[in-house]
């Protein structure tokens, strides 16, 4: 006997809807499974190391990456893993490093449990999704560090991971209005064989123009290779063709010293790190920096020098209106090496020049920045010839204007002190007001005149100044609005007590 057919739709019905609840029921009874595990796991790793290895790493999505690149960057971390809170921690270290390569949209690592017949053990699910885009660029107009006026247009093309092993080439020019043009083009791997630190190369041509501050213009060629970088390291380096010209004729003596060709083989090292809390306005912590340069290697007639740096900065919150108190002192040495070094001089390219535009607290610089101060504007100086129909007015230096020369020891200090301004939008949006007071000093070591050098002497001729401004923090760079009083300055100095903007990159 069978059932009508609108009863046995009925009852189909019926046992799709006891299916759907099972199912429903099956997935609760799940769901509530992995809960208890769950539990039990953070309780477990509450009470101790919960001991666990990592048994396999299962890579996903690199279509176009090498996968021995991301093994390479990711094994050693999990290998060394032997609980569940290390297995925890070195998916982030993982994680952190695999995004640095700028190859990958997105990195996401998951954990699984390991087979069966292994206990305690646990796989590790890499998905990485890369770039869809490999050619990117960017084009701005931006002002050089140290000179407001100075206006560039940058132009940046890069290609990444073109053959697959997290490779990024670039190319970038620089037009400037006022004084430099460059072209560079370079590479960049994270690996490279069994090295297990990033290396690069770059080329380029750099001409800059230098008749108003020094009577000279600086035509560069050079390769640079970086042998190694890490987050604190970096070792480059560097084979540079420079020539020196002066159009004008009107260079001073010591200019003309530095005229023609010469060529730099050197060895650059830097360690640094910066551990305040912000690189626009910061409120606490501190940084520090230090470059050692070696110049002459390979050859008697390359230029021979040897040049230090070293930076300092600190700040901490006076606890009252987001007010903080930023500090910090720079200095640096250049001095020939080699057989009658010291009665030689030292180039002027690699000297240190103070003065400019840019601000006391962002980037670590080294002696650069005495704010009141025009860029090449204090230290060692000398008379420009005049050019004449009559022989002997060239001896007139009364009038004449003069060469800044750079110094071999400089030394720079300051203090800024920054505080909300009352308006709230102002407030809100980060723009805030700050007072400062700075103070600096270069002096001529090479050529003998080290044997003329004391300690009070060079104390005594520090120039200073003071201000008060307001900051306008961006994502590219921090603008400062200034009024600087001028407190001390020597004859020659070029420095104005008045308005002055600042504009600086937070690098």
């Amino acid at each position: 006997m069978s059932l009508p057919e609108s009863e046995s739709h009925v009852l189909g019905e019926d046992e799709e809807g006891e299916e759907e609840e099972e199912e429903e029921e099956e997935e609760k009874e799940e769901e509530v499974e992995v809960m208890k595990e769950m539990r039990s796991l953070a309780q477990r790793m509450s009470e101790g190391p919960v001991s666990l290895r990592v048994h396999d790493v299962v890579i996903k999505g690199n279509a176009k990456t090498k996968e021995s690149l991301i093994e390479a960057e990711v094994l050693d971390i999990f290998r060394s893993v032997s609980s569940m809170q290390d297995l925890v921690q070195a998916a982030e270290i993982a994680n952190a490093k695999l995004q640095r390569l700028d190859i990958f949209e997105s990195v996401s690592i998951m954990l699984d449990a390991g087979p069966s017949e292994l206990p305690d053990t646990a796989n590790v699910v890499i998905e990485v999704v890369e770039v869809k885009n490999l050619l990117s660029g960017d084009v701005g107009v931006f002002t050089r560090p140290g000179d407001s006026k100075a206006w560039t247009l940058e132009l940046s093309l890069k290609l990444k991971n073109l053959f697959g092993f997290g490779d990024i080439w670039d190319a970038s020019g620089v037009y400037g209005w006022n004084q430099t043009t460059e072209l560079s083009t370079g590479i960049s791997l994270p690996r490279f064989k069994s090295l297990s630190t990033p290396i690069s190369a770059r080329i380029s041509l750099l001409k800059q123009d230098l008749l108003k501050l020094s009577s000279y213009k600086e035509h560069l060629m050079g390769l640079s290779v970086g042998l190694i970088s890490t987050r604190y390291h970096d070792l480059a380096y560097n084979l540079t063709w420079r020539t020196l010209k002066d159009p004008s004729r009107m260079a001073s003596k010591s200019i003309r010293r530095n005229l023609g060709h010469s060529l730099l083989s050197s060895l650059k090292y830097t360690f640094k790190f910066d551990r305040r809390d912000s690189h626009l306005r910061p409120t606490s912590g501190y940084a520090f920096m230090s470059t050692s340069q070696i110049g002459g290697i390979g050859d008697s007639k390359f230029l021979r020098f040897v040049r230090q740096e070293f930076d300092f900065r600190g700040a901490f919150s006076l606890g009252c209106c987001n007010t903080a108190l930023n500090f910090g002192a720079a200095a640096g040495i250049i001095f020939p090496w080699g057989r009658g070094s010291m009665s030689s001089s030292s180039p002027i390219s690699d000297r240190f020049h103070i003065g400019g535009q840019s601000s006391v607290v962002c980037g670590l610089e080294g002696p650069m920045s005495l704010l009141g101060f025009k860029l090449r504007g204090l230290g060692p100086t000398d008379t420009r010839r005049l050019l004449s129909k009559d022989p002997r007015e060239e001896d007139r230096n009364s009038s004449q204007e003069r060469d800044f020369l750079g110094g071999d020891f400089a030394v720079t200090s300051f203090a800024d002190l920054s505080f909300d301004l009352p308006l709230k939008f102002l407030r809100e949006s980060g723009i805030h007001g700050h007072t400062f007071v700075c103070a600096g000093n270069l002096v001529k070591l090479s050529n003998n005149e080290y044997k003329r050098f004391s300690f009070q002497d060079f104390f005594s001729s520090f120039r200073s100044s003071v201000g008060a401004g307001i900051v306008i923090p961006t994502k590219i760079f921090r603008v400062e609005i200034n009024y600087c009083y001028i407190l001390k300055q020597l004859q020659h100095d070029n420095a104005k007590t008045g308005i002055q903007f600042n504009f600086s990159s937070p690098s």
